[in-house]
């Protein structure tokens, strides 16, 4: 559960544990991954096949194997049910109202002098989504990173995601990428699949940009490729900071809390509030709606070494907290936001 800490105008506690979690990252990833992409680069197929059972356990009979069919596709839509796909359809439309005001413009300036000055905004050809499928799948990774760039009108959007022994992708991760409109999905993952569609395999084209989130090697993976191909950014571990006074719903900062802290050991999820009893309300509801959840143990790992529940007198010291920490996800749950 959370630490319950008073604020006493010194915050360098937390941002010193949360800034530790880089001394977490193995030294030897780098060398890892340049090694894997030499390989991959070297013999393409024959190297993807060969990680592919190395570290997903999945083997790979004929490089046609790693592409999910229609017959499959079919079966995943199925099998999700009607009412998931009314749900992400539903999602689909929140995602897409939001992005298509992020649609750049091109714009020319015509001088008296017959000077043109302007911009040209064009889609890429062809992107890469990379899903993760290790120890957690989620479609609305499926969702968030292929709606802005079909909006944007790339031509081409493929993904790649690991699979383990059995080859399956699972069926929700399917449905979402049929709703959001995928071209092609391989069933490939890790170091491996960067490598694959940035460099171009005998079987599978190269990209001009790559994103998606993915563990610590999928991360190192996707900078040592960057300039060869574009990537969306190098992200680190998840974290979410809420702000919260008397009035905010316990239940629902505790399931959001928990959405971030369950996606690796290495997660933040701070809660800061000016009101103690829902501090105490907020750690019970975590008690309470953790107890069937299967990644349970990653959820109380990151929550216990790398989160907080701080006590703040006013609004005004639960800003320049969170100021300092900066935090990738941030909610304001208050009367007057």
């Amino acid at each position: 559960m959370l630490n319950t800490l008073i604020y006493d105008n010194n915050i360098d506690e937390i941002i010193n544990k949360l800034n530790s979690r880089k001394e977490d990252i193995n030294k030897d990833v780098t060398k890892a991954v340049e090694d894997i992409l030499k390989d991959i680069k070297q013999n393409g197929d024959k190297a993807v096949i060969k990680y592919a059972e190395k570290f997903d356990g999945f083997k790979i009979e004929k490089m046609e194997d790693i592409k999910v069919t229609e017959e499959e596709i079919n079966a995943g839509l199925k099998n999700v049910g009607e009412n998931f796909i009314r749900i992400l359809n539903r999602a689909k439309d929140q995602i897409t109202e939001f992005h298509k005001n992020q649609k750049g413009n091109s714009w020319n300036i015509f001088k008296e002098n017959g000077v043109i000055m302007g911009q040209m905004v064009r889609p890429l050809e062809r992107v890469c989504v990379y899903v993760p499928g290790g120890t957690a799948s989620y479609p609305s990774t499926v969702l968030m990173n292929v709606i802005p760039a079909k909006l944007a009108g790339v031509k081409e959007i493929i993904m790649i995601t690991p699979v383990k022994e059995n080859g399956k992708v699972p069926d929700s991760i399917i449905a979402a990428a049929k709703v959001a409109g995928v071209d092609t999905i391989y069933k490939i993952g890790g170091v491996q699949g960067i490598g694959a569609v940035a460099y171009g395999t005998e079987s599978i084209k190269k990209v001009d940009k790559i994103v998606g989130p993915g563990n610590i090697y999928v991360a190192t993976a996707k900078k040592q490729v960057y300039g060869l191909v574009d990537i969306d950014m190098i992200a680190g571990p998840s974290e979410v900071l809420v702000i919260a006074d008397e009035k905010a719903n316990p239940k629902y900062i505790a399931a959001d809390l928990m959405s971030q802290a369950e996606h690796d050991k290495l997660s933040s999820s701070i809660l800061i509030t000016t009101d103690k009893t829902l501090s105490d309300k907020v750690n019970k509801e975590i008690e309470r709606q953790i107890r069937d959840l299967s990644r349970k143990d990653i959820i109380e790992y990151s929550m216990k070494n790398f989160g907080a529940s701080i006590i703040v007198k006013n609004l005004d010291e639960a800003f320049t907290i969170s100021n300092e920490i900066a935090p990738e996800h941030l909610e304001v749950l208050v009367e007057n936001p």
